[in-house]
């Protein structure tokens, strides 16, 4: 049993806990009411699992030894209430089924790191609760983590995995980066040669890009659009939205490779260009052509068939790091932006975001793109993922868009978590724990109606250097565990919070990721296992300025 102040993320209001008010046991019984049903079955699929219990089915309204999910429309749809009663009966009354969804994942912590067991490790068929009252929302409605699959791709199973961490951490955005230079990740069976050709490097960069290390080994795999589909189901019933990103119209080495014609072939040999096997920013950008907006629009035809507008109402076009030295260079491409009435180069990429806007608006959805789509004009409607600091997500709220927080100096996970050479491929800017717990999404000084268009906050995960499930988890975990609690819970001021609060809270929440088999960070340093002593990263020192 644990403590409900040893919760992560903290809830808002907790009364209690009283004397001994719960048994879980093999009379238990499980009612679920209407709207409630995905949750029921997420119930039996974990606790059941994890203690050896059966959690029959109970319609029977006065039933005790039992856990009751309802709704209740006077709750905000993620909140949720969650009482643990004297007589022998947990209630969890969620503002809609997601609500229901965060209270059974609270229960799961109550009943400690057992329940995050896939089978039981104790004789005793019992699991107690004492008697308890937990009120709960969200501070923010978007709390997402990007999991770059193009750089090194994870197999769909470990995918499904991080739903699993995710929706274990109250996070309800899964933002899935399927294609880049290095790799498209997507079935897409109008254009067979992004998957044939384009999911696969001869080989990769061991570390940094100015490592003069290689993998030989090739590189690659993809989702086939069924297995996109499963994961599209898997997360929906665990109430996340999966946000796919198409990078364009730079990142787009693997498509050109597949698809020469897509690039800048008055300037560049593109039949000669292969999926790019080393990292950082590639000067092979899409033509600006009615043969590549066509091809797109095919590409994201298909995306919209795979993620429907109920689970992925947004679709990420990139739209970030693209340079403009072939665009300067090529004649065809001068002539476009004469022929079109644009400035300059930069103008010519914010063409490309505007064209798709225009063109996923008209089929119901939301264009969002990193903050360069602010680059020569923000699309309109657009939303922005504000990744180089305050700056680009400030300027978009202060103009009416829609912005998701996620600073690279703050939350991307990839970098360093502490100092030093046992850090394995050491990059960026060293942030702790501690440094995540204290990041702040809303800026300060923002204006109140421009602080209304901060839809919540994001932590990015780039995997050049994280070529395993092991590496990733390393990286993600435990700084995800922070990161969540800033997404989720209402917290004071950045230099209020109590960290070493917070600090205690994680020595449950070790064992909790320790059930699950994440192969985190300890406190104390990586295992010897988790190093990768003499492979180059990318260290920088200080803490720039956050703008």
């Amino acid at each position: 049993m644990t403590h409900p102040m040893d919760l992560i993320p903290a809830p808002a209001r907790v009364e209690g806990p009283y004397r001994c008010g719960f048994v879980l046991d093999r009379g238990t019984t499980l009612s679920a009411a209407a709207g409630t049903e995905t949750t029921a079955r997420w119930l039996r699929d974990t606790l059941g699992a994890a203690f050896g219990l059966p959690l029959r089915e109970t319609t029977d309204e006065n039933a005790t030894n039992t856990v009751r999910l309802r709704l209740d429309g006077g709750l905000a749809p993620e909140a949720y209430r969650l009482h643990v009663l004297v007589h022998g009966v947990v209630e969890i009354i969620g503002g809609g089924p997601a609500g229901v969804f965060w209270g059974a994942q609270t229960l799961r912590q109550l009943l400690g790191p057992e329940a995050f067991r896939a089978a039981p490790v104790s004789k005793r068929p019992f699991a107690g609760l004492a008697a308890q009252t937990i009120e709960d929302a969200p501070r923010f409605g978007w709390r997402g983590l990007m999991l770059d699959v193009a750089r090194h791709f994870m197999p769909k199973d470990d995918v499904l995995r991080y739903l699993d961490l995710l929706a274990a951490h109250k996070l309800n955005v899964f933002h899935f980066h399927l294609t880049d230079d290095q790799g498209w990740r997507i079935e897409i069976k109008r254009h067979p040669r992004l998957t044939e050709v384009g999911s696969w490097r001869a080989r990769s960069k061991w570390g940094h890009r100015a490592s003069p290390l290689w993998d030989d080994t090739p590189h690659g795999g993809f989702y086939t659009q069924d297995d996109i589909r499963e994961i599209v189901a898997y997360a929906a019933a665990r109430h996340i939205t999966v946000v796919p990103e198409i990078d364009l119209p730079g990142h787009s080495q693997a498509a050109i490779s597949a698809y020469p014609e897509l690039g800048n072939t008055d300037v560049v040999d593109t039949a000669a260009l292969t999926v790019w096997d080393t990292w950082g920013v590639n000067p092979n950008v899409l033509a600006p052509t009615e043969t590549v907006l066509r091809f797109y629009e095919g590409v994201f035809e298909e995306v919209l068939d795979l993620f429907p507008a109920a689970t992925s109402p947004f679709v990420h076009v990139g739209g970030d790091e693209c340079p403009k030295d072939q665009w300067k260079a090529s004649p065809a491409a001068q002539a476009r932006i004469k022929e079109l009435g644009l400035a300059d180069e930069d103008e010519l990429q914010s063409w490309f975001i505007r064209h798709f806007d225009r063109w996923l608006a008209a089929r119901g959805r939301r264009l969002i793109g990193w903050d360069e789509i602010l680059e020569g004009g923000l699309a309109e409607g657009a939303a922005v993922s504000s990744w180089r600091g305050y700056g680009g997500g400030i300027a978009a709220a202060e103009a009416g868009h829609d912005v998701v927080m996620c600073p690279e100096q703050q939350v991307y996970l990839d970098h360093r978590q502490a100092p030093g050479e046992d850090e394995p491929m050491p990059i960026g800017y060293v942030r702790t724990l501690e440094d995540v717990y204290r990041f702040e999404p809303v800026p300060p000084g923002l204006s109140p109606e421009a602080a209304a268009h901060i839809l919540g906050t994001q932590a990015n995960v780039w995997t050049e250097v994280m070529e395993n499930r092991s590496r990733v988890d390393y990286q993600v975990f435990p700084r995800l565990a922070a990161f969540a609690e800033v997404a989720w819970s209402a917290l004071p001021a950045p230099e209020a919070r109590d960290y070493p609060a917070f600090a205690r809270r994680m020595h449950t929440h070790y064992a909790r990721l320790d059930a699950l088999g994440v192969d985190y960070r300890p406190p104390t340093g990586p295992h010897p296992r988790q190093q990768r002593p003499g492979v180059l990263g990318r260290p920088l020192e200080g803490t720039p300025p956050i703008v």
